[in-house]
């Protein structure tokens, strides 16, 4: 990775991922005969004009000819308008729940960035037009690319209520969004489903052969094997936030209450997210995106 210019590489028969140091997310290019797919578009506007210079550099890749958002978070959908600018008026594709949230999300994020003077891309982000994706679909959606097609699954909810994954007829390869992320443990934040991410992974994982390419949200190229190791970890988190609520242990003691598998303070949120959903009553307080 680069501070100016990243690489797309080819991971698969033309999927070329770039990972860009901000967040350390990724960003996939899906090609075929008719054009090719952008599959999410970094954080700003600003960061999303490097994306597009990255991108016309990539000779061999055709036409961008669509979006697709894997979830609503600013880090994976800012660049929209970025890349309607420089690719002209394209179908972004997202889960319905995904569009319907990328507006409050975005002012959500661009309010904390406000907030915070110190932050060297607070301008950029604030400056980004947050452009949610126009074309929707409620559990599967399929993208014609002339000699192959992008299958758009929503397995269930995760990371979000709206998490896409994308899988690519005549390539091993699956782009996971944030249902899967490598250079972290998964963020499991206000509007995560921690009790639900387990099975929505085993539905992934149904997905993906043993040579198969998973694209997480943030970080390397991954495999079948990672995934399984994430699934296991995920469900010994919401096994332990269970016992713990079925012990009658608060939520701000169940973190230093138990042994977990990543690191308490990546927990507090997954901790009090669980519980509201194991107390149907108190999921109304709580933040759903």
């Amino acid at each position: 990775m680069s501070g100016d210019t990243t690489t797309f590489d080819e991971v698969a028969d033309r999927v070329w991922v770039a990972r860009y140091r901000w967040f350390d997310v990724n960003v996939t290019l899906v090609g075929g005969s008719a054009g090719a797919l952008v599959v999410d578009t970094y954080a700003s506007g600003a960061a999303a004009r490097e994306v597009v210079a990255d991108l016309r550099q990539l000779t061999a890749a055709p036409a961008v000819v669509g979006i697709v958002n894997t979830h609503e978070h600013f880090d994976h959908t800012f660049g929209n308008a970025t890349m309607l600018q420089a690719f002209g008026p394209l179908p972004v594709h997202a889960h319905e729940v995904a569009a319907a949230r990328t507006h409050a999300a975005g002012e959500r994020i661009k309010t904390a960035y406000a907030a915070d003077s110190d932050d060297p891309r607070r301008d950029e982000v604030l400056a980004t037009d947050v452009v949610p994706a126009d074309h929707t679909f409620a559990t599967r959606a399929v993208v014609d690319l002339g000699d192959r097609q992008v299958d758009l699954v929503h397995p269930g909810r995760g990371h979000t209520g709206g998490d896409v994954v994308v899988r690519i007829s005549g390539a091993d390869a699956v782009l996971a969004g944030d249902l899967v992320e490598e250079s972290a443990p998964p963020s499991i934040g206000a509007d995560a489903y921690p009790l639900e991410w387990p099975r929505t992974l085993d539905r992934v994982l149904a997905m993906l052969g043993p040579a198969t390419v998973v694209v997480p949200g943030h970080g390397a190229v991954v495999d079948r094997a990672f995934v399984r190791r994430q699934r296991t970890e995920l469900g010994a988190v919401v096994d332990t936030i269970r016992r713990l609520h079925g012990r009658g242990v608060p939520p701000d003691h169940a973190t230093d209450a138990a042994e977990w598998p990543w690191p308490r303070e990546a927990l507090t949120v997954a901790v009090q997210r669980g519980y509201a959903h194991l107390e149907p009553d108190r999921v109304a307080s709580t933040t759903d995106g």
